[in-house]
C-alpha cells in the first residue's frame, strides 16, 4: 500500500499539546492527594470497635464516590449524545463507564476485606452489598456491549439510552439502608458527626484523591478514545483513496 502521510499520522498516535498539559497536570494532582491521604491514613486514631481494619473506610466509601461519579457522567454524557449527536460525547460516556467500573471493583474488593475483619466472614447478601453488585454488573455489561459493537451509531445510542436507564441503581444503592428498615447489617450512610476525632481528615483527603485519580483515569481514557477514531477515521479515508478508480491500490 502507499505509505501513510506523517503528518497524518501524528495526529492520530499523539495526544495535542493541551491534553499532554491536563494529563500531567492531573497525574501530578492525584498523587501529591494520594501522598497526603496515605499519611494521613496513617496517623489516623484505631477505631476502639473495629480496630485497624476500620481504616479500610477511608478507601472504600471515598472508591464508591468515585464510582458513582463515573456513572453519573456516562448518563450525562450519554444525554448530551442523545441530544446533540456528537461522538465527543459518547467517547466521554464510555471512558466514564470505565473508570466508574475500576472504582467499583476497588468497593467490591475493600468491601468483603472490611466484612471479614467485622462480620467475620466475607460476603451477606445484605441490600446494600447486593445492588453495589448489580450497579457494577449494569455498567459492566455497558463496556461489554460498547466492545463487542464498537463503531456503530445504533449501539452508541443504545449504550446511552442504557447509562441512562442504569443511573436509577445509584439512589437504590445509596439508600439501601434506610430501605431495608433496619435489617441491613451494612453500616449507616457517613453524617456530620459520625466520624470520631482525627477521621476527618483522612476521609475527606481520601475523597479529594479518588477523585482526582478519577478525573486523570477519565481524561486518559477519554483522549485514547479520541486518537482511535481518528486513527479509524484516517485509515478508512486511506483506504478510499487507494481503491478510488484511477487511483492506485497498491505499491510493488
Amino acid at each position: 500500500m502507499s505509505p501513510a502521510d506523517p503528518a497524518l499520522h501524528l495526529v492520530a498516535t499523539s495526544p495535542s499539546p493541551a491534553m499532554r498539559s491536563a494529563l500531567r497536570a492531573s497525574g501530578a494532582l492525584a498523587a501529591v492527594v494520594a501522598a497526603a491521604w496515605a499519611l494521613a491514613v496513617w496517623n489516623a486514631p484505631v477505631d476502639r470497635t473495629q480496630g485497624v481494619i476500620q481504616k479500610i473506610l477511608y478507601l472504600h466509601v471515598p472508591c464508591a464516590f468515585a464510582a458513582y461519579l463515573g456513572f453519573a457522567g456516562t448518563a450525562l454524557f450519554g444525554a448530551l449524545y442523545l441530544w446533540r449527536g456528537e461522538e465527543r460525547s459518547d467517547r466521554l460516556a464510555a471512558a466514564s463507564a470505565g473508570v466508574g467500573v475500576v472504582f467499583c471493583t476497588l468497593v467490591l474488593l475493600t468491601g468483603p476485606i472490611w466484612g471479614k475483619g467485622t462480620w467475620g466472614r466475607w460476603w451477606s447478601w445484605d441490600l446494600r452489598l447486593t445492588l453495589t453488585l448489580l450497579l457494577y454488573l449494569v455498567y459492566l455489561a455497558y463496556i461489554l456491549l460498547r466492545s463487542f459493537t464498537e463503531g456503530s451509531e445504533r449501539t452508541a445510542r443504545f449504550a446511552a439510552v442504557y447509562g441512562i436507564a442504569g443511573l436509577l441503581v445509584i439512589p437504590l444503592n445509596y439508600f439501601a439502608i434506610d430501605l431495608a428498615a433496619g435489617r441491613a447489617i451494612h453500616p449507616e450512610n457517613l453524617e456530620r458527626g459520625s466520624l470520631g476525632p482525627g477521621m476527618g481528615l483522612p476521609f475527606a483527603l481520601g475523597v479529594a484523591a479518588a477523585l482526582a485519580a478519577f478525573v486523570h483515569l477519565w481524561l486518559q481514557r477519554a483522549e485514547v478514545a479520541r486518537l482511535r477514531a481518528l486513527r479509524a477515521r484516517r485509515d478508512a479515508e486511506q483506504s478510499a483513496q487507494e481503491f478510488a478508480p484511477g487511483g492506485a491500490s497498491w505499491d510493488t
